[in-house]
């Protein structure tokens, strides 16, 4: 009787996060933490202990728990992570696929495999994401393959733009890496495209800025010249003076035509993020600030983001003037009703703005691992909506 008044119990609340819900959060939670006990994934979901053990002995398949009753996943080699097919890959769309093969960075997977099925178009905000996991894959040296055989077009696109010149050379490729970098052929001679633009901290090309800027200017007018100069050179100068990585961060840009005219740029690092970078500096030198927060709850690293985009004035050496890199970057999306995505390694800030106010402002927590941080500025050149 208790067994069965158990099961429905079980039912109910499996029932309500559904099925497969409550197996991605317990898998993406085993992948980042491993050997832990089933009464602290319990209190990560919301569960009780006897709930999550039900759950976890019922699916032996992907679940393993050891003598001291810590549970890990069942070791798999291989992984497959496919993107959306028919159609424009956005960031909501990546980090879709993304979310369904979970977490790549802990030891349940050696190998990964990324298909690009056919008639996928990648839009660069999320070719730039794909391309600094992938590198961040390669060096924890992880076996990583891309195969665009179902899709050669692009293939040809992201060759274009310097995605390969960029692409650690321990990624296999499929059907072949291209052998001659077209975007070494033809670096400069669109305004539409600027190629992949790499951000070494060690020797940095001071010139991206200025080559983005140009051909931003180039569709958008001369009234966006400042505009577009501060944000790239601000961003530019973050992954430039605080990334901390041996990985390069990248620097793109793309015009969109379409429906809603835009112009896509695009500054990404595999560093530690704003957020980790600026936080020991917060404790100890901005003690109003800190105490505003509950670094507890994850939350408070979303409102912390908002706050050094909108307030500014935060910096790691914490002296008054600087810090104002964001803000200044931020000023202008609020001029221009831009719209700007922030992702770090486990959440990511979207904030919309339509005259001088901000209009959408959303956020996504518990997301899995992409290191650094990776920012897209759309500015829209026609007459601006409230939404994206």
């Amino acid at each position: 009787m208790r067994n069965d008044r158990l099961s429905r119990i079980i039912f109910l609340n499996a029932h309500e996060l559904g099925w497969v819900a409550l197996k991605t959060k317990i898998v993406t939670l085993l992948r980042e933490a491993p050997h832990i006990k089933a009464k602290v994934i319990a209190k990560h979901l919301g569960m009780t202990r006897t709930e999550i053990n039900t759950f976890l002995y019922s699916r032996n398949d992907l679940f393993a728990v050891d003598d001291d009753f810590c549970w890990s996943l069942v070791a798999q080699d291989n992984v497959q992570m496919l993107l959306a097919s028919c159609g424009w890959v956005d960031c909501t769309s990546f980090e879709q696929s993304l979310k369904e093969v979970g977490c790549l960075f802990g030891n349940s997977y050696q190998s990964i495999e990324v298909v690009i099925p056919e008639n996928c178009k990648i839009l660069l905000e999320a070719a730039v994401r794909l391309l600094a996991l992938c590198n961040q894959l390669a060096h924890l040296k992880k076996r990583v393959k891309l195969d665009f055989s179902y899709c050669t077009s692009t293939l040809t696109y992201f060759n274009r733009m310097g995605f390969f010149d960029h692409l650690d050379k321990r990624v296999s490729v499929l059907p072949n890496r291209p052998e001659m970098s077209t975007a070494e052929m033809y670096r400069g001679n669109s305004d539409a495209v600027v190629e992949f633009g790499i951000i070494s901290p060690k020797n940095p090309d001071e010139n991206i800025p200025k080559q983005l800027k140009n051909s931003f200017v180039s569709y958008a007018g001369e009234k966006y010249s400042l505009a577009a100069f501060t944000v790239i050179s601000e961003l530019f100068g973050n992954v430039r003076d605080h990334s901390k990585t041996l990985i390069p961060g990248l620097a793109a840009l793309q015009m969109y035509k379409g429906k809603r005219p835009h112009i896509q740029t695009v500054v990404s690092d595999s560093g530690k993020g704003i957020v980790a970078t600026l936080l020991p500096a917060i404790i100890k030198k901005y003690p109003d600030l800190y105490s505003k927060y509950d670094f507890s709850n994850p939350m408070s690293n979303v409102l912390l983001l908002k706050d050094v985009f909108e307030t500014g004035g935060v910096s790691q050496t914490g002296k008054k003037g600087r810090g104002l890199g964001l803000k200044r970057s931020q000023e202008y999306a609020v001029k221009y009703n831009a719209y700007i995505s922030v992702r770090q390694e486990t959440f990511e800030v979207k904030l919309c703005y339509f005259e001088g106010e901000l209009t959408s402002f959303e956020y996504t927590l518990e997301m899995p691992r992409i290191l650094g941080t990776h920012v897209c500025f759309d500015f829209f050149l026609d007459a601006p909506g409230k939404s994206r």
